[in-house]
This record gives structure tokens, C-alpha cells and sequence, in this order.
């Protein structure tokens, strides 16, 4: 247990985070003690980045093996939802009331990451709010857990996850915070806005000045956080997200894009019977999409920034849903 305290006492003196989220237990998981593995990769980060390869292997020493996050991450896919039922999960009464309090309590940093990145503040709250219901669900599985039992444990996706926990050692000395303390979900995804430790280290900012990066139980910080991603992704700030489509004729299906892309121009899509009511110009890129809506068919040409959301989420009803309830929060605030 020495290299263990050697890498506490390094670490411990950021003690806000680490008391929040609890303390290591005292008992030794030993799950990777001895793996090959886990040695070859401790000596990476040893050569590569620095560590000390005896106090990292302490860390591994207390890592547990978590069979419940191979078996969730094996599960065969569910079935895809359609729009009617996928909409219904996150634009509901109660996100958008949380939301608006949400919003209320933390105003001031909002007005100030949409005055410094030109995000809004309701696109803000609807990812907050889609992606932990505000802080409700962040996941109670201890990232390092999470990152070693599919680094080392799940062939399909070992060297992405494998270099996630890379980056999750390196947040946690950038930080100065226990690894073994930090939660997140099965997969590694981390705080309230559910960040990845790769796009925590690429877009996590410092929003209250307090000299460290905590998204998992400061919201100023997850704020400013998610407007550095968007930002940093190519929002552009006072444009619009989306355009519902009318259709007409045979060969409006082919103007569908193939993916999340914008790969089509508004002028092509006329061409296929696609029309708006919003003033586009013909050579703006879209992606172009279709819903299965309560009432039917719904066509929709997402712009740059809709482009820009599915980054977060590589999903076009993920993207929408953000989209809809950043609108349900601005009518609930009275907003125009």
C-alpha cells in the first residue's frame, strides 16, 4: 500500500473534488495485479509520460474488474426507437421544469459562456439536461474501473478505451485529484455534462477560476465546459439549427443524406421537391433527414449548427432532442 499513499499524497491536496465523490476503499481488488497487460501499459506511461511506475502500479493494485460493465456494453443493441418514442424520453414536463430552475440558479454563468463562446444558454441547459437530467444520473462506476475493465478486458474496443484510461491518468495528475475517487458511467463518461476523458483534457475549461477542472459537482465548470466544446466544434453563434421541410413529388427519399455530414446543398434538395419556410440559401450545406413522427413522416434539413450537436452525440434524433427541448426551455422562461 506504500506506492498506493505515495500517489494520495501527491494528489490529495485538491480536497473538494476527492471528499465529494468519497475515498478509495481500503480493500485491495488486485482484479489486474499481475497482468501483462496492465504492466506493458504501466510502462508505457512511464517512458511516455513521466509517471512513476511503482505508484501507478499501486492504482492498478486497488482497480476492480466490473463483469456488470462487460455484460452492459456486450448487450445486443436495443431496438432503434422512432422519434415518437424516442422524444418523449427527454422532452417531458419535468426536464423542463429542472431545467428552467437549473437555468435560474446558475444565470450568471450562462449569460457569461454564451457572451465568451457564443453558445446559447438554453443549448447548454438541454445537453446538461438530456445527458444527466442535471446532475441526477452521472453514473456511480469509478472511471478507472470502467476504463481498465474495457482496456484490458474487451477486445472489440481495447485500444480506444485503453487510451481513454490514458487520458483519464493524466486529467487526474493535471488535476491533482485520486483517480480512484472520480465516477462516471459504465463507459468512462464522466461529470455532468458526461465528457469523455479525451474531451475533457481537449475542451474542459477552468469557468470559475478556481484553478481546477470539476464537471463532476461544480455546474460553472460543466457550463463553461460544454460551450468550450461547441465552440471549439464550429458553432456559429445567432444561426439557426434546423428548417422543417414540406416535400413534394417522387424523389424527395433521395435527397436523404447517407449520415450526420452536411453532404447536400438546399438547391439540390429543391430540385428532389424539398421546400422551407426559412430563407436558405441554395448553396448552404444541410444534412438532410426524416423522422417518424406522432403524425407521420417529418423531413428536416439540419445546418451547421445541427452538424454541430451531433458532435457531442453522433446521433440525428439525439441532435434534435437537444435542439427541442433548448426551445421548450426558452417558451417555459418566457423568452422570445
Amino acid at each position: 500500500m506504500q506506492a498506493m499513499r505515495g500517489w494520495v499524497a501527491r494528489y490529495i491536496p485538491w480536497v473538494g473534488l476527492a471528499g465529494i465523490l468519497g475515498t478509495p476503499g481500503a480493500a485491495c481488488a488486485a482484479d489486474y495485479e499481475g497482468s501483462p497487460q496492465v504492466a506493458e501499459f504501466v510502462g508505457e506511461m512511464t517512458r511516455d509520460y513521466g509517471f512513476a511506475g511503482e505508484q501507478l502500479m499501486g492504482v492498478f493494485k486497488e482497480v476492480e474488474r466490473k463483469q456488470a460493465i462487460l455484460d452492459a456494453i456486450s448487450r445486443p443493441a436495443e431496438r432503434v426507437k422512432p422519434w415518437k418514442e424516442y422524444r418523449p424520453i427527454f422532452i417531458t414536463d419535468a426536464r423542463i421544469a429542472r431545467g428552467v430552475d437549473f437555468w435560474r440558479q446558475h444565470e450568471a454563468a450562462l449569460a457569461r459562456a454564451q457572451q465568451e463562446y457564443g453558445v446559447p444558454a438554453e443549448v447548454i441547459v438541454a445537453i446538461i439536461g438530456v445527458e444527466t437530467f442535471f446532475g441526477r444520473n452521472t453514473g456511480n462506476y469509478r472511471v478507472i474501473d470502467a476504463l481498465s475493465t474495457l482496456g484490458f478486458d474487451y477486445p472489440p474496443r481495447a485500444d480506444f478505451f485503453r487510451k481513454e484510461l490514458r487520458e483519464f491518468l493524466l486529467l487526474a495528475r493535471d488535476e491533482q485529484v485520486d483517480p480512484l475517487s472520480l465516477k462516471g458511467s459504465y463507459a468512462g463518461a464522466m461529470g455532468l455534462p458526461q465528457f469523455m476523458p479525451s474531451s475533457f483534457r481537449a475542451y474542459a475549461v477552468d469557468f470559475d477560476g478556481d484553478g481546477h477542472i470539476n464537471i463532476w459537482s461544480d455546474p460553472t465548470d460543466a457550463i463553461g465546459s460544454v460551450a468550450s466544446y461547441f465552440s471549439r466544434h464550429g458553432w456559429a453563434s445567432g444561426q439557426p439549427v434546423v428548417s422543417r421541410a414540406e416535400v413534394r413529388g417522387s424523389r424527395a427519399d433521395e435527397g436523404l443524406s447517407p449520415g450526420l455530414d452536411p453532404s447536400k446543398t438546399v438547391g439540390e434538395l429543391r430540385a428532389l421537391g424539398w421546400s422551407s419556410h426559412d430563407a436558405l440559401r441554395d448553396d448552404a450545406p444541410v444534412v438532410a433527414f426524416r423522422l417518424d413522427g406522432e403524425a407521420g413522416p417529418e423531413y428536416w434539413m439540419g445546418l451547421k449548427n445541427f452538424y454541430v450537436i451531433t458532435r457531442y452525440n453522433r446521433s440525428a434524433m439525439y441532435a434534435m432532442a437537444v435542439h427541442q427541448l433548448s426551445q421548450m426551455l426558452v417558451q417555459a422562461r418566457g423568452y422570445k
